[in-house]
């Protein structure tokens, strides 16, 4: 890549850089990747719609992957459970990111999304659930769960923790910590498939110039987030934080796209 074409997307997009590095540090520091963020930043920059996903999902599998690497090495994820949560969603998300949209109702589903994402965001209290553990999970009930929400996220540009991670909490799903770090395997999956299946679609476009400068920030990011934890914010602080942040982004698209 020329350098010359690197420093001028730096500078006219420093703002949208310094965001994601915001976002990948906080999110990292949870377990989440953050997609929904991610768009919802590159949904007030103009960017081409369907630049918008691939890059939001790229970000998403560079964020988590560090995630994924520690969690495994911590011991804390359960692949057995984990299994019947992706068997379904990877194809899933895999035919979501290759169904081909229109600017308008990708949009209005990415609106309705976020919005549904912030209201989920600002009600889930139980991110910092007991240790209590449900015996009875039902892998079945998993399946269908994680392939609507891995359905959803392919079309959208998500990885699907923000949906799946209320859920299981809601449910006493297992610890905490192996909640979050199944919710890492889960958009790390999930996030991959609707890439795979985006880039399958003859639709598909990407400006590298400004997508590689975002994956180093927020590899870098991610990086610095995984390991601080929640040092700084709790993640009951930070998921009431971007749930504004969501909010507004959503009724902001539903109304110009709506009305």
């Amino acid at each position: 890549m020329d350098i010359q074409i690197i420093f001028e997307s730096i500078l006219n997009n420093w703002h949208v850089i310094l965001l994601f590095f915001t976002v990948a540090v906080l999110y990292s520091s949870v377990g989440f990747g953050g997609g929904s963020s991610y768009l919802a930043i590159l949904a007030l920059t103009g960017i081409v719609f369907t630049q918008i996903r691939a890059t939001a999902l790229l970000c998403n599998i560079v964020v988590v992957s560090g995630n994924v690497f520690l969690f495994h090495r911590q011991q804390k994820v359960n692949w057995k459970k984990i299994t019947p949560l992706v068997l379904l969603s990877i194809p899933l998300a895999f035919l979501g990111g290759k169904i081909k949209i229109s600017q308008q109702f990708f949009f209005i589903l990415l609106g309705f999304t976020l919005l549904f994402a912030a209201i989920t965001m600002w009600l889930s209290r139980r991110i910092i659930a007991s240790n209590e553990i449900n015996a009875n999970s039902k892998p079945l009930k998993n399946g269908v769960f994680g392939g609507v929400i891995g359905f959803i996220s392919g079309m959208v540009g998500i990885g699907g923790g923000i949906f799946l991670a209320p859920l299981l909490h809601l449910t006493n799903w297992d610890t905490p910590k192996k909640i979050a770090a199944t919710a890492s395997v889960f958009i790390l999956v999930n996030s991959i498939a609707g890439l795979v299946g985006q880039y399958s679609n003859p639709s598909f476009i990407i400006d590298w110039n400004l997508t590689s400068i975002l994956l180093i920030t927020v590899l870098i990011g991610g990086q610095i987030g995984s390991r601080i934890s929640n040092t700084y914010l709790t993640p009951i602080q930070l998921k009431k934080a971007t749930a504004i942040l969501i909010a507004f982004v959503s009724i902001r698209i539903l109304i110009k796209y709506l009305f």
